[in-house]
């Protein structure tokens, strides 16, 4: 077996993965990459990216479909084959091709191929090939999709956000089972494409919101275009002639057996480090199983391993990888002096329609008690109103003592912009009379944002 002895090795070469090396290959070439699996990036692959181009599609033929209001008839076909022929070839051209293009640039010298598992705290077996001993690690190995018990017999067959992207058609029918972001997403953007499409939750919860209300509203909304049953547990999943039939126990006690053309797994995803033997890594485990860390360090207790990305089952979000790939790498550079890495407010978008979007502090980690909340629906808009769009709720969270905004949960037509003012005001730790400062153009979908900071203002006066 060959051995390699290195200063730092990389398990991963994803988003994290990625930011980390850029990091510590500027310092040394004591470095080496080890991936599993192709080269891509799951946003690239099989996350954000083809599922944006699904949900345009999508977003495309719903439009056409509610063109009357507006004077607008439209009659059009969906083309399976052709949606997916154009979703694989942007993937792959535009999107895919950028990080290939990249990771090329690697010298070979530095990159491995093969499964990673841990012999001891410093020393990694890859594929029973190659041994590695590195004085310190980083884990970035990511994550892949979750299969429950009930559907493990036929994991090989059904679709997750892994392989749903390699449809050659649309299928009839599917079964979306999760209610969390990648199953609001394909689920909305199948059935606007024509797909027969019902959604399964577990909890009742649906997408991120921690508010009871907007919880309420967003349920209320989606369930009013889609087929969602919120609340229940599968008992049975087998396959049949015509495709699989899915015995589901909702939270009332009734049973509910379909058969569907496909079924997608969408109920989240599993740390790859699950299966990376833990156990000998000599690193304190969570009540998860998974190796306790500093989010300010990304330090596992006090090794010398570092974790980033999917891998920690935490934020997995493309900008939240690659902040802490890199704080990782510094946490590693500078290793045994502790060095913290700056982190960003909170922020998640769902690109449903309506958007959802969350920024700074979670609701449900607040003190109801100090703060105010400043709410506006979507209707009270006048650019929502030429657009016949009245959907949705924003509510801001502020400090009741010193008026600072920390955080915003928004539902509604435009979410994704007024995140991004949001962020951006809760990062400068601004108040809400500073935020209501700047221009809001008119008019704009922006001006609801700006009706539910002026309604918390005016609580604080």
């Amino acid at each position: 077996m060959e051995t390699r002895e290195v200063e730092y090795a990389i398990i991963g070469v994803g988003t994290a993965g990625l930011g980390a090396y850029s990091r510590i290959r500027k310092q040394t070439d004591s470095v080496v990459l080890v991936q599993h699996g192709p080269y891509g990036t799951t946003c690239a692959r099989v996350g954000c990216m083809p599922s944006k181009m699904l949900i345009a599609a999508g977003d495309l033929a719903h439009a056409i479909d509610e063109g009357s209001y507006f004077g607008i008839d439209g009659n059009y076909q969906v083309n399976g084959k052709r949606v997916f022929e154009r979703i694989k070839q942007d993937r792959s051209e535009k999107f895919v091709g950028g990080v290939l293009k990249y990771v090329s640039t690697i010298p070979d010298k530095f990159r491995i191929e093969g499964k990673s598992t841990f012999v001891d705290s410093h020393t990694l077996d890859v594929d029973g090939r190659v041994q590695i001993k590195a004085d310190k690690i980083i884990l970035a190995c990511g994550s892949t999709p979750y299969v429950s018990p009930v559907f493990a017999s036929l994991q090989d067959e059904l679709d997750t956000s892994d392989t749903i992207f390699e449809l050659d058609d649309l299928p009839k029918s599917l079964a979306v089972v999760g209610l969390g972001v990648i199953a609001l997403e394909l689920g909305q953007a199948f059935h606007r494409l024509g797909v027969e499409t019902t959604l399964y939750g577990r909890s009742g919860r649906i997408g991120s919101f921690t508010h009871p209300n907007m919880q309420r509203e967003v349920l209320r909304t989606l369930q009013q275009e889609l087929n969602i049953i919120p609340q229940g547990n599968f008992t049975a999943a087998t396959k049949v002639a015509d495709g699989y039939e899915l015995t589901y126990v909702t939270g009332d006690g009734e049973t509910i057996t379909r058969t569907y053309e496909r079924v997608l797994l969408a109920s989240g995803r599993t740390s790859n480090l699950r299966t990376m033997n833990l156990d000998r890594a000599g690193l304190v485990l969570d009540s998860r199983g998974l190796p306790e860390y500093d989010p300010l360090t990304m330090q596992c207790g006090d090794s010398q391993t570092f974790i980033a990305g999917d891998a920690t089952e935490d934020l997995p979000l493309w900008h939240e990888a690659y902040i802490e790939g890199r704080i990782a790498a510094d946490s590693a550079i500078n290793f045994p002096v502790r060095k913290e890495g700056k982190r960003t407010s909170g922020l998640g978008i769902y690109f449903t329609d309506p958007q959802m979007a969350s920024v700074g502090a979670e609701y449900s980690t607040l003190d109801a008690e100090q703060i105010i909340v400043g709410r506006a629906r979507m209707s009270s808009g006048p650019r929502h109103e030429i657009y016949n769009d009245h959907r949705g709720m924003i509510q801001v969270y502020v400090d009741k003592n010193s008026g600072v905004l920390l955080g915003g949960e928004i539902f509604g037509r435009g979410a994704e912009h007024m995140a991004q003012t949001l962020v951006l005001a809760i990062e400068h730790e601004m108040t809400v009379a500073e935020i209501l400062q700047m221009p809001v153009y008119h008019p704009s979908l922006e001006e609801v944002m700006k009706t539910a900071l002026s309604k918390a203002l005016f609580q604080l006066k």
